[in-house]
């Protein structure tokens, strides 16, 4: 594991929203994800390499996919925690708190999920190049 931050890795850069050309300019103009109005807004360039975010018109409908893919993943994870430690019954209504817990877990996290989505979905295409 590198420890000086001059060549972030991959995993990194993805989860703190960096450009994945440079791995160090902001994907997002607000930091902040729970500011719903600005949420999503990116700057066109990085404002440390120039790469330019929206490669294509449309480029990031992609993301649809990646952050449908992490939705499951969480409901996979929160069912599994869910069966190990309250566990699961159609008997009682152990299932119906569950999807209502779940439910409300994804509303919850859905900015966070969506600037992942982006973050992964452009680091797919764009090249990671050492300034």
């Amino acid at each position: 594991m590198n420890t000086n931050n001059s060549n972030p890795g991959l995993f990194r850069s993805i989860v703190t929203n960096k450009c994945p050309h440079c791995r160090k300019g902001n994907l997002f103009i607000d930091p902040n994800p729970y500011h719903l109005k600005s949420t999503m807004q990116m700057p066109d360039k990085c404002p440390v390499c120039d790469q330019k975010y929206e490669l294509q018109t449309g480029f990031y409908f992609g993301t649809g996919f990646v952050s449908y893919a992490l939705s499951v993943m969480l409901s996979g994870f929160s069912f599994v925690m869910w069966m190990l430690t309250i566990g699961m019954s159609f008997r009682d209504n152990r299932v119906w708190w569950w999807l209502g817990a779940n439910a409300a877990m994804l509303i919850l996290l859905q900015p966070l999920i969506q600037r992942l989505a982006r973050s992964i979905w452009i680091s797919i295409f764009v090249r990671y190049e050492r300034s």
